[in-house]
């Protein structure tokens, strides 16, 4: 499609000649010879580049400048003068025009201005596009006055470079608040970068977060650069930092302070502009007191916390979520929208959701899936959401492991309720006999690791209420 462009300029010499170059080399020309007339004109089709006159009668140029910007802020303006000046210059790029170029000027010097104008936008709109994209998959649904509390922090924290410490529950949405405070900060352009320090094994984290250099360990077969240089100008989000060792923890320590990294197996340090974000779901102070994590690293981390609360204390915020869930996954799984009865949404706003918005945004989907016909109705709903059982219950502290398939499978309603309660309560036992070591675990069963971090994140299984 042809690209269209306007140019206001009173001199009709000058709109003739443009409108020859233009049509010439495949482009679209619409001309005005007044401010008013090109207004109206971008109202009624806004075109794809203007060019803009600065002296005309009338309404002169940074006029019109000031209601194109007010009205189409995603039009790009290149202004035009016979006799332009600095002051000219710099005031009209204060009132958003994207060029300038001075009269009178050359076919070649015309063409090369549009295509950089041209593609400048091509860029702008794919990424304002990814933009709405993006926002749509990680935005924050609810009215409650416990999310407008998270909600208000997240204003305040965003224009900042200060760390932030993101506290609260597994599947309570923390990587959504990261991704919140990110986008509406100034380095919103540059690269969010995420690292799960829980899902990393010790040997592997400082070459993951820092970097190494080729040969500087075994298997090291060539120069990595790090997570904190990929995030240079950017932010980076520490998701489970209370799982890092007390030796990465000095390392993070020495970003925080010096903003600089070192390579392993490079003696030089790299400067990084990083903004931190970290979250756990541990109590961090009572690790502190344990020895398990620094002082002084947390107290660097907490400069802006944010207590990011549980599903059950916002449950008015249920029924919002669950009907943006059902549009969403409905596309993400090319499925037709699904009804909710008043019935199922009353079962849903009810049950007490230990996995918190991961555990209902998994249940939607699998009823998304699962569910014949459009509607979705109470029946329909598992049995531990009807009978409010919730996650089956682990085992008493002081006594020994439930067997497996014990207590609240026991009570299941269908063959896959009872093997997935039996399930449960099989990893939690091997879970404890294992110290709660994932990769050990992981290794005694005989699975990936990444497997057992999928059945945690299913079962909603928690070392804080299953240990």
């Amino acid at each position: 499609m042809k690209s269209r462009i306007l140019v206001i300029d009173d001199e009709v010499g000058i709109r003739d000649s443009m409108r020859r170059t233009l049509e010439y080399q495949g482009y679209q020309f619409v001309g005005a010879s007044s401010g008013q007339e090109g207004i109206a004109l971008i109202d009624r089709d806004p075109p794809d580049l203007v060019f803009l006159d600065i002296k005309m009668p009338g309404m002169d140029g940074l006029e019109v400048l000031d209601q194109i910007k007010a009205r189409h802020p995603e039009v790009p303006v290149v202004m035009v003068s016979g006799h332009g000046t600095a002051q000219n210059a710099f005031e009209a790029r204060d009132k958003g025009a994207s060029g300038f170029i001075e009269k009178p000027f050359s076919e070649p010097v015309l063409l090369e201005r549009i295509e950089k104008e041209l593609e400048g936008n091509r860029r702008d709109t794919a990424y304002r596009a990814l933009r709405q994209e993006v926002d749509s998959k990680y935005q924050m649904v609810g009215t409650s006055g416990a999310l407008r509390k998270v909600q208000a922090a997240i204003e305040k924290a965003a224009p900042a470079h200060a760390t932030v410490l993101l506290q609260g529950e597994s599947g309570v949405g923390k990587e959504l608040v990261a991704r919140m405070i990110h986008r509406l900060s100034p380095r919103s352009r540059e690269r969010f970068v995420q690292v799960n320090c829980a899902a990393i094994p010790e040997d592997l984290i400082e070459s993951e977060l820092f970097g190494h250099e080729k040969g500087s360990f075994t298997g090291a077969t060539e120069r990595q650069v790090g997570k904190f240089e990929q995030a240079d100008r950017g932010t980076i989000f520490l998701d489970e930092v209370g799982d890092m060792s007390l030796k990465t923890q000095a390392k993070v320590l020495r970003v925080l302070q010096e903003g600089e990294v070192e390579r392993l197996g490079s003696a030089k340090t790299v400067n990084v502009d990083v903004r931190v974000i970290a979250a756990t779901n541990k109590n961090l102070e009572a690790e502190i007191e344990k020895g398990n994590f620094r002082e002084d690293l947390y107290f660097r981390l907490a400069v802006i916390p944010i207590y990011v609360p549980p599903l059950r204390e916002r449950p008015e915020d249920v029924p919002l979520l669950v009907k943006h869930f059902v549009n969403q996954l409905g596309r993400e799984n090319n499925r037709r929208p699904k009804q909710i009865t008043p019935a199922a949404m009353d079962v849903l706003r009810r049950y007490r959701w230990r996995g918190n918005i991961r555990e209902l945004r998994n249940t939607i989907e699998r009823l998304i899936i699962m569910t014949e016909g459009d509607t979705i109705d109470a029946p329909d709903l598992p049995e531990s959401l009807r009978s409010d059982k919730g996650a089956p219950r682990p085992a008493a502290a002081s006594g020994p492991p439930a067997a497996p398939g014990a207590g609240a499978a026991s009570d299941a309603g269908t063959l896959r309720e009872f093997k997935e309660s039996a399930e449960r309560a099989w990893l939690v036992e091997k879970l404890r006999e294992n110290a709660w070591n994932i990769s050990k675990t992981a290794e005694v069963i005989g699975t990936p690791r990444s497997n057992l971090y999928k059945k945690l994140e299913q079962y909603a299984i928690r070392q804080e209420t299953d240990g």
